[in-house]
C-alpha cells in the first residue's frame, strides 16, 4: 500500500468532520452522519489522469484512494517505512469494491476521504469517497479491506499494539444492547 512516486506528502491533509456520507452501494457498510470524522486530502485532476473521453480513467481513482490512505496512516504516526522498519510489517489491499457514480474532469479539485468502519487484529475495513471540493455528493466510493502481513514471508500478522489502540479510538462506540 505504498504511494506512487509522484505523490508527495500532503501537508494540507486534515482530519475534519465530513459531511454526511452516503453508504457504498454494494457493500452494505454505512458511513452515516453519526460516524467518526473522515480524514481527507485534496487531489487535483491533471491531464495525465484523464482518458480519451476527458474524464478520470477508472484505475486512477485507486491511486487517489491510495494516497489518502497513506497520508491517513502518516497522520496516525504510522508511515509505511516506520511500520516496515520497526515491526517488519507491510500493508496490502486484500479486497476492494468500487462504485463509480459520476465522473471527474480535468482541473477538478477533489476531496478524497478515508473512514474506518471496522478494525480487526490483522485487517481493517475502510470506506473511501471522492467528492468534488465543496460538494456533498460522492463521485466514487470504495470499501477497502487492508491486511497486515510480515515483510519477510508475506504471512498475515497483527497490527502493532500502539497502532491498534489509535485505530480503536477512531471507531464509533458500539451500540449498547437494550
Amino acid at each position: 500500500m505504498t504511494a506512487p512516486a509522484a505523490a508527495s506528502p500532503n501537508p494540507d491533509a486534515t482530519v475534519a468532520g465530513a459531511p454526511p456520507a452516503a453508504a457504498p452501494a454494494r457493500s452494505g457498510a454505512a458511513a452515516a452522519a453519526g460516524d467518526p470524522p473522515a480524514f481527507s486530502i485534496a487531489v487535483r485532476v491533471y491531464y495525465e489522469d484523464t482518458d480519451a473521453g476527458g474524464i478520470v480513467y477508472y484505475a486512477n481513482w485507486l491511486r487517489y484512494f491510495e494516497r489518502a490512505r497513506t497520508d491517513w496512516l502518516r497522520a496516525l504516526g504510522a508511515a509505511h517505512t516506520r511500520i516496515a522498519d520497526e515491526a517488519g510489517l507491510v500493508f496490502v489491499v486484500r479486497e476492494i469494491a468500487v462504485d463509480y457514480r459520476r465522473p471527474a474532469r480535468l482541473d477538478d479539485l477533489l476531496q478524497v476521504e478515508v473512514r474506518l468502519i471496522e478494525a480487526r487484529r490483522a485487517s481493517w475495513t475502510l470506506w473511501q469517497c471522492a467528492r468534488l471540493d465543496g460538494h456533498p455528493d460522492p463521485l466514487v466510493t470504495a470499501t477497502v479491506r487492508i491486511a497486515a502481513i510480515r515483510r519477510d514471508d508475506g504471512r498475515p500478522a497483527g497490527f502493532p499494539r500502539w497502532l491498534s489502540e489509535r485505530i480503536a479510538a477512531a471507531l464509533p462506540p458500539s451500540p449498547v444492547p437494550e
